[in-house]
């Protein structure tokens, strides 16, 4: 059985996190997403996985070394400045794929935990060219929505409707079973939507299916969202803690502590916090509903609320860091810098005065 997942996005939402690193590897209570999935394809008895990526996510990717345990990892690389949308990396990875069965398809950018041989099992009984993990969202505008008959066979597919024209609340969960019979749905060396072009088509000849998926599912496309799904796995897991805590700091569960974290003296760390690997927490400090990557410096007297600090930051003291503010990998904030709430900062960029409109700094 084989599984491709798509990771060749550019994740603009997520800058300016995402320009130093592709979304599948955004650290998610300190492990990378792309291992999250890794851990349930072969929960499911996966065992060939074809990442479909650029050139840049297929560096990052081979850099992380993620583990892979049983999973044999293959590549299929988009042309270069020639993105191929969501169904182009799939035609392009068809003689990886092959002919012999269906596969499994995945959005990297998602945490879903789709059951995967139910999801499979479904597939082959209807014998569907295509099968789509549907879940329920209150607003369903910002993505494909399904129109299910009683036999969840899908009657119509519709990408991105208006409220108004939403025919139900059921969202494409990015998860999908695919009969080698789709690749003769997509042509060849162009880009091709699968939610515009392929679905919509193969609703109209009755070869579309949906499968429900009420578990855990989020895109982590946004900042909020971002935060959202680390809060849930936290209160889920109850966190984890490998730090080095002085004597009078206290850690306010739910809490992840990275390995190698060093927290000084005083300091109140959560709830709802993650603190990546290797960072290194003064005295006096106050971090609460945040994600720090790993390697970052924040020194005495700081306060972070609501924020996410990118890898190999270092922050001075007395700085204070509120409600959706992003810094990028090693910006570095001098003392007694405050922020105002929604500030972003590009990489490397250095701050030494107060900032007190909500903007994006990038030069």
């Amino acid at each position: 059985m084989k599984a491709i997942v798509l990771a060749g996005g550019f994740a603009t939402r997520l800058r300016p996190l995402s320009c130093t690193r592709p979304k599948a590897l955004f650290p998610v209570v300190n492990k990378p997403l792309l291992e999250w999935t890794f851990e349930r394809l072969e929960k499911h008895n996966i065992r060939d996985v074809i990442m479909a990526v650029n050139h840049q996510t297929e560096i990052a990717v081979k850099e992380q070394k993620i583990p892979t345990h049983t999973l044999r990892v293959m590549y299929s690389r988009d042309p270069p400045r020639k993105p191929l949308g969501t169904g182009g990396p799939i035609k392009k990875a068809e003689k990886l794929i092959g002919h012999d069965s269906s596969f499994l398809v995945l959005n990297g950018d998602i945490f879903a935990d789709v059951n995967y041989t139910r999801l499979l099992e479904t597939h082959r009984k209807t014998r569907a060219t295509a099968t789509i993990a549907l879940c329920k969202v209150d607003d369903p505008s910002r993505f494909g929505v399904a129109e299910l008959a009683k036999d969840n066979c899908i009657r119509r597919f519709f990408e991105k409707p208006s409220p108004e024209e939403a025919p139900s609340k059921l969202i494409n969960a990015g998860v999908y079973a695919f009969h080698p019979e789709i690749f003769e749905y997509m042509p060849e060396n162009r880009a091709v939507s699968t939610e515009r072009e392929v679905f919509p088509k193969l609703a109209k000849e009755k070869k579309l299916y949906g499968y429900i998926h009420s578990d855990l599912w989020m895109d982590i496309g946004k900042p909020e969202e971002y935060l959202e799904i680390n809060r849930i796995l936290l209160n889920r897991t109850k966190g984890t803690q490998n730090q080095q805590a002085s004597r009078g700091s206290q850690v306010r569960e739910p809490v992840a502590i990275g390995k190698a974290a060093v927290i000084g003296k005083r300091s109140v760390i959560g709830p709802n916090t993650v603190l990546g690997h290797d960072t290194v927490v003064g005295d006096d400090v106050r971090i609460q509903d945040s994600v720090v990557f790993d390697g970052a410096e924040i020194d005495d007297s700081t306060r972070i609320q609501g924020a996410i600090i990118g890898g190999h930051v270092k922050i001075g003291k007395r700085v204070s860091i509120p409600k959706a503010c992003i810094l990028g990998d090693y910006v570095k904030i001098r003392d007694d810098v405050s922020l105002a709430e929604g500030v972003t900062v590009c990489p490397a960029k250095e701050i030494s005065e107060s900032v007190a409109t909500a903007r994006n700094i990038c030069c």
